[in-house]
């Protein structure tokens, strides 16, 4: 474990580097390096704190990187040592891009190496690193985000007698639904933001039709030389479901166009505005894997794409408004960002396949003595609430917090109100 430690206004930062099996079935096969951030207040470097392991949103992103001492991590700070964990295949813990694929002899070697990245793998790498940072008897608290909340119950699942205290915010997995049942249900969410977006923006139900209609009859790239379809196009609506989804979106549609020297044109700022919006190139994990976060002995079979012809509505028809889309991924998208294009037989593999391991053991959840609470939002777009509110049910002793004043990322947008509420809700005080 190698380390280093820098101190910025309010935060001492160490970084830890660890050596992890890739398949921790074999202990002594290929390893991968996995980076994690120590976060502590100044002055308190040396105390007896309790450990708060934190798990990013995703699949496929990085722990935050702190520049100051606010939001969640103040409020944490107050009372843990936090470590920020880069997930395998994210930041600096092995990263999974094309680059870094590209030594893989063809794409079942690619897919073999890519199965070893979803939530159980994560969980063993979090065991290893508990272990030597805290001791084998140790045991830690974790607070999970999203996705972060999915690795979290799989982590309850496994490992309870690790675990100090488990915190979900738009977390809670469902446990058993397949993923045509969780995507249909996220269609209809979606379905429902986009009647609250242009409930809102009127003005933008024009706008939206005008831009794909461009997009249609004119050969329009992004900055990247990708070709901006009017499909990627509606994938805006990824943004939707963030507290300021709807400004960032709309801000960018009402000035999608300028005045070009033929006449209107879609702009370069709107160009490179939509670009920075999609991270599934950036990030090809989240593309490659998102589907298999939801299976558990079954294929995916891209199951978002074959869901969505039951939602006839996101099809772009004249005299309708256009409807955008969200944390979907296609099959499509591996020849339309070429960045993912390496990747698209590896996917394919991925999306056939049928052997993914159990998630969670709802036996144990029922017997569950690790305390809990979470955090889930009316109308989330992203996590479905009816199954969150149903795995709750499943987890024994978990405080569950409804609100409809906060969306998805609640934790990033007021993170200091939501972690205080949930942990004084661990404490009995609230």
């Amino acid at each position: 474990m190698k380390t280093a430690t820098h101190r910025l206004p309010g935060l001492v930062l160490t970084d830890h580097v660890f050596q992890v099996p890739l398949d921790h079935a074999r202990p002594h096969g290929d390893r991968l390096e996995v980076f994690a951030r120590q976060v502590v207040a100044p002055g308190r470097e040396d105390a007896a704190l309790p450990w708060l392991l934190f798990l990013q949103g995703g699949p496929g992103f990085p722990a935050p990187r702190p520049t100051g001492r606010s939001g969640w991590l103040k409020r944490a700070l107050a009372e843990y040592r936090v470590l920020l964990l880069d997930q395998r295949g994210t930041g600096r813990s092995a990263p999974v891009t094309p680059q870094t694929l590209a030594g893989r002899r063809d794409a079942p070697a690619m897919a073999d190496y890519l199965r070893h990245f979803r939530a159980d793998a994560i969980v063993r790498d979090a065991e290893l690193i508990r272990r030597e940072l805290a001791g084998a008897d140790a045991q830690w608290s974790v607070l999970g985000q999203s996705f972060g909340g999915f690795c979290a119950a799989h982590y309850l699942s496994a490992a309870p007698e690790a675990l100090r205290e488990v915190i979900f915010t738009g977390g809670l997995p469902p446990l058993e639904r397949s993923p045509d049942e969780v995507y249909r249900a996220t269609y209809r969410r979606v379905l429902e933001k986009n009647r609250l977006y242009y409930e809102r923006y009127p003005d933008d139900v024009e706008r939206a039709v005008t831009v794909a209609d461009h997009l249609a009859r004119h050969d329009v790239h992004l900055p990247t030389g990708d070709r901006l379809s009017p499909r990627r196009f509606q994938q805006l609506g990824i943004k939707l479901g963030m507290s300021d989804g709807f400004e960032a979106v709309h801000y960018l549609l009402e000035e999608a166009f300028v005045a070009g020297a033929g006449g209107p044109e879609i702009g370069y700022g709107f160009l490179r505005g939509l670009e920075n919006v999609q991270s599934f190139d950036t990030n090809p994990m989240y593309a490659v894997l998102h589907e298999a976060i939801y299976c558990q002995g079954q294929a995916s079979r891209w199951a978002a794409e074959r869901v969505r012809g039951e939602f006839p509505e996101f099809e772009p028809e004249p005299g309708r408004p256009l409807r955008f889309t969200g944390e979907m991924v296609y099959p499509w998208m591996f020849d339309e960002f070429r960045h993912l294009r390496p990747l698209k037989e590896a996917a394919e593999i991925l999306a056939a396949d049928e052997g993914w391991p159990r998630l969670y053991d709802p036996e144990t959840l029922r017997a569950n003595a690790v305390p809990c609470v979470a955090a889930v939002y009316h109308g989330d777009m992203y996590v479905e609430l009816e199954f969150s509110e149903e795995t709750a049910r499943q987890i024994r002793g978990l405080r569950l917090w409804v609100t409809g004043e906060h969306e998805h990322n609640a934790l990033r947008a007021e993170g200091e109100t939501v972690l205080g509420r949930l942990l004084a809700m661990l404490r009995g005080e609230a």
